[in-house]
């Protein structure tokens, strides 16, 4: 089976201009197939305060009312996206941008309100293995926005870490699936205050350790889980690393924090 790289990159790496164009001129470098999930950083955000849209967060995850969803639709699917796609090409790196509408790539369900109503957020419930590989196997990289569909014709935010596990695991009969997190911390910590303090493997049962110690916590707890359930659903590995770290790993050099069952 062929390697694929699902990689996701933060917020916090679109938003820095530096840093994205490294990131994406050491993405284009890689040789085998490739995914790439963007977040949303703080774009949609500051257009939303300049049209008047504040942005509501619980849990550090984005409420999505109606002029919400038509904010980040034009910002995930459109700004950022077109901006990764544009960067990509220059590079020499054939991509092309979708979102989980285009070519039915992925479904979701608007999530039931329990506690908290999050509005038009969406959970997957299927990703489009079949078209994904044709765009693969006719060297395309896909690049997907943070947007999922309903099948009824709305469209939803979803979270793309989700997003980037889903799809690993949804390629991972396909293909030996490499999942890799790109963000601005070297990897998992195991003191937040001490950049250095990476803790260099884990597995399901150090993780629930970790978290009832408070070591892992809040915005890295579902970025676990989800990289947990990629692992015991046929990824073969998931890291999570510092973006400018990705040559190295896809070279086959151990950085950053390897998860293991």
């Amino acid at each position: 089976m062929k390697d694929l790289y699902i990689i996701k990159i933060g917020g916090n790496v679109i938003d820095n201009e530096e840093f994205l164009h490294q990131f994406l001129e050491d993405f284009a470098q890689i040789e085998a197939h490739t995914v790439l999930i963007h977040g949303g950083g703080k774009v949609a955000t500051q257009i939303g305060e300049k049209l008047g849209i504040e942005a509501q967060m619980v849990d550090g995850r984005r409420v999505t009312d109606a002029k919400t969803l038509q904010l980040v639709t034009m910002v995930y699917g459109g700004l950022i996206n077109k901006k990764v796609v544009a960067l990509l090409q220059k590079f020499g790196k054939n991509a092309c941008g979708f979102t989980g509408a285009d070519g039915n790539l992925i479904q979701a369900h608007k999530r039931p309100v329990k506690t908290v109503d999050y509005g038009f957020v969406g959970d997957v419930d299927t990703v489009n293995s079949t078209f994904l590989d044709t765009v693969l196997n006719s060297e395309i990289t896909p690049i997907i926005a943070p947007l999922t569909h309903d099948s009824q014709g709305n469209m939803l935010n979803t979270n793309a870490d989700t997003i980037a596990s889903t799809v690993a695991v949804a390629m991972a009969n396909k293909y030996q699936v490499h999942l890799v997190y790109c963000f601005e911390l070297k990897g998992v910590l195991r003191d937040f205050d001490d950049k250095s303090s990476v803790i260099n493997s884990i597995s399901f049962d150090q993780y629930q350790q970790l978290k009832e110690a408070g070591v892992i916590s809040k915005g890295m707890i579902p970025k676990m889980d989800n990289s947990f359930d990629a692992i015991k659903n046929g990824v073969k590995s998931v890291i999570i690393c510092h973006a400018e770290d990705l040559l190295n790993i896809v070279s086959g050099e151990t950085k950053g924090t390897v998860l293991s069952a």
